[in-house]
Formats: structure tokens, C-alpha cells, sequence
């Protein structure tokens, strides 16, 4: 395969061209170092004033980690839209499944965490990622995700 992959990065303007997720859910607020649908890092600012923590929890303000595999997927799912939207499909991405998840830290308000995105394989429509969360340089999450790749109905 003689594909060329370029390194290039999404604002937050381009992830919301890319996913059909909005406020309170979007999950990421830009992706760097995207190496075509191969690999990326998806960065989340986590603040106090998000509504998630009004009741995980008040006294000990805690970011779900729920969320932090739903960044992970949306992550893997901006790069692969972005990837095959340069061959004029207009895709979405559907998880479906989450395997070998492990949570080792707790991440709250002032973290930002870095989901590292890799490509393990893609046949046809369904494509598998590993994904690692990271604060400060530390796991504090890991899991593989599974999508599907379908076309958009507009």
C-alpha cells in the first residue's frame, strides 16, 4: 500500500464538521499529530464547571470513566472520518465494543487528558484501536475499541 499519510491536527471547528456530537457530550477539544487514520492524540481539557460534575462527585469532583472511553472513540472516530472524507464518503462511526478496558488513576477538574489513538486493523467497515488515556504523562486509562464505519444519511 503506497498510501500517503500526513501529519495534520483538527480544531475544535473541524471535530464538529467530523462528529455529529455536541455539548454536553463532545468528549475533545482539538486532535494533534493525526497520522491519517493510522494514529492520533485527542487532547480533553477537564474543568470544574463541567455539568458531569454536580454529581461525580461534588465533594470530590471525579471525570467519568465512561467519558474518558467515549473520548477515547470519539478520538478514533474523528481521524477515521477525516480519513475517508477525503475520498468524498461522508461517514459516521458506531461503536461496537469496548474490550480490555482498565482504569489505574482517577482524572478530575485542571487534568488534561491525551487519548493516544492507534490503529490496530481495518477490514472494509470495521475498524479496531488501542487507546490510551494519559495525564501528565501517566496511563491513567486504557481499552481497545471497535467501530463500525457507515455511510451518513443526510
Amino acid at each position: 500500500m503506497n498510501e500517503s499519510t500526513e501529519l495534520t491536527a483538527m480544531s475544535i471547528a473541524e471535530i464538529l464538521k467530523s462528529l455529529p456530537h455536541r455539548y454536553p457530550f463532545l468528549m475533545i477539544d482539538k486532535i494533534i499529530s493525526i497520522n491519517g487514520d493510522e494514529s492520533a492524540v485527542g487532547i480533553k481539557n477537564v474543568t470544574f464547571n463541567e455539568p458531569i460534575f454536580q454529581g461525580h462527585f461534588p465533594e470530590n469532583p471525579i471525570f467519568p470513566g465512561v467519558l474518558i472511553i467515549e473520548g477515547m472513540a470519539q478520538t478514533a472516530g474523528a481521524i477515521v472520518i477525516k480519513h475517508d472524507s477525503t475520498s468524498g464518503r461522508k461517514n459516521i462511526v458506531l461503536m461496537l465494543g469496548v474490550d480490555k478496558a482498565k482504569f489505574r488513576k482517577p482524572a478530575g477538574p485542571g487534568d488534561v487528558i491525551e487519548f493516544h489513538i492507534s490503529k490496530i486493523q481495518r477490514r472494509r467497515n470495521v475498524g479496531r484501536y488501542k487507546a490510551e488515556a494519559m495525564v501528565d504523562g501517566t496511563m491513567i486509562a486504557e481499552a481497545e475499541i471497535t467501530a463500525m464505519i457507515v455511510e451518513a444519511t443526510s
